[in-house]
Parts: structure tokens; C-alpha cells; sequence
């Protein structure tokens, strides 16, 4: 058994997975903890399996899965957990938008004794139309989310979450999304199975130098049907 486990959901990330991995590696090192990663490629269509192929070959302390179909990235971060060997388990954006840098203090909430750490991001705004409209989008969401849900978190959403394995493992099978609506219930679960749930401040970089898999009017509807749609679910087993 290892200390931690970090699951990587590749889609397209190839171009970046090697860089992205070193900068984790570096800042693990400064830790005490042993490690594994399990990378899996999601069936992306870049090519990105043959990078995912030789990260894992580098490395004694890297597992792999690489997708012949498309599951989605929820559905794809569950697997990962279920295959992970650490007492520890979680998953970040592989582009590292929001950096690894705040793993030690994700690790350190763990350790001080809540069931899972997640970031709740903070957005470095340019005058730029992409990032404003992600911002906005952003917060209207978590808003919708408090409202229909009741949940107190600031946000749901991150691809940053870092959970004591035993503990999150229950909880997988309560999960029905398999895309991005993923994070929701999953921090839907977490607060209504009563897990402790500490967020911690990330600053959110847009990298401009690829391009992003993030559609939003396309994904924010989605996400509302989804929310809607598990609300509904949620009533009829009397949780709300």
C-alpha cells in the first residue's frame, strides 16, 4: 500500500502529460508521502495513449488504462479509485490550470482529519471574454447548486479533490453521472452521507497555449439538466 494515489483522466492532454507529471514528482518530493499514479486515456482522438504509454513506462510507480470508448470523466476518475491502492486517493486537471502546488495543503487537511479536500478556485481575470464568461457561468452555477441541492460549498466543481479512499469508495456506487456533472454528486454524496468536506483556496489559471475541452453555453446546459434531473432523484429517495 502506498501513501497516495493520484488518479490522472487524460483526454487530449498528451502535448502536456509529461511536463504536467514532473511538476507533480516535484512537488511530492518535498513530502514525506510514497505515491502511485494510474493515468487513463479516455479514448481521446489526439493520440494522447501513446503519451500516456510512455509516461507509464518511465515510471515504476504508474499504472495505466487506456480507453477504446469514451466514458467520460467522471466515470473515468471513479475507475481510477477503485483500482488505487493508497489510503489516500484523488484526481486534478492534468493541465494543471490549477497547480499541483497545493497538494501538500490538500494532504495536510486530510491528515488533520477531514474525509476529503477539494479546491474551491479563485479565477486570475484578464480582460478577456473566455475567462469572464467562465467566471460568471462559474458562480451562477454554485448559486443554482446552494438553492436546488443545499449544499454550503463554494465549489463543486474543481477537478481537485483528494478524499480518504475508504471512505469516498462507498459513495462511488451512488454516482449515475459519468461526465462532468460527476463532481456534483459526488460532493452531493459527501455532504449528505455527512462526510467532512474542507475546501481549500486554489488560484484557476487559464492556459492559452491549449485549447479547451470546456464548451460553455453547450456544458452549462447540460450541467442544468443534470442538476435538475438529480434533484428530482434526490427527492424521491427523500433526501431533500
Amino acid at each position: 500500500m502506498v501513501d497516495l494515489s493520484i488518479v490522472v483522466a487524460c483526454y487530449n492532454d498528451g502535448a502536456h502529460l509529461e511536463e504536467s507529471l514532473r511538476e507533480i514528482e516535484k512537488v511530492l518530493e518535498q513530502t514525506r508521502y510514497s505515491y502511485e499514479f494510474i493515468i487513463i486515456d479516455d479514448a481521446s482522438p489526439d493520440g494522447s495513449a501513446e503519451a500516456v504509454k510512455r509516461a507509464v513506462f518511465k515510471r515504476q510507480n504508474a499504472r495505466c488504462i487506456l480507453h477504446a470508448q469514451n466514458v467520460g470523466r467522471g466515470g473515468t476518475v471513479a475507475e481510477g479509485f477503485r483500482m488505487a491502492d493508497g489510503r489516500l486517493a484523488g484526481f486534478l486537471d492534468i493541465d494543471l490550470e490549477v497547480h499541483c502546488r497545493y497538494l501538500p495543503s490538500m494532504l495536510l487537511a486530510l491528515e488533520d482529519g477531514c474525509d476529503a479536500a477539494v479546491a474551491q478556485r479563485h479565477y486570475e481575470i484578464h480582460w478577456s471574454l473566455d475567462t469572464f464568461f467562465r467566471y460568471v457561468l462559474s458562480v451562477g452555477y454554485q448559486r443554482m447548486v446552494h438553492i436546488m441541492l443545499g449544499l454550503p460549498f463554494q465549489d463543486t466543481e474543481a477537478g481537485y479533490k483528494f478524499f480518504h479512499r475508504n471512505r469516498i469508495l462507498p459513495l462511488l456506487d451512488e454516482v449515475q453521472s459519468q461526465g462532468w456533472f460527476w463532481d456534483t454528486e459526488i460532493m452531493a454524496q459527501c455532504y449528505y452521507h455527512e462526510l467532512e468536506v474542507r475546501e481549500i483556496p486554489a488560484l484557476f489559471i487559464r492556459r492559452w497555449d491549449k485549447p479547451s475541452t470546456v464548451k460553455p453555453i453547450r456544458d452549462s446546459w447540460r450541467y442544468l439538466v443534470e442538476l435538475f434531473r438529480f434533484r428530482s432523484r434526490m427527492r424521491r429517495e427523500g433526501v431533500l
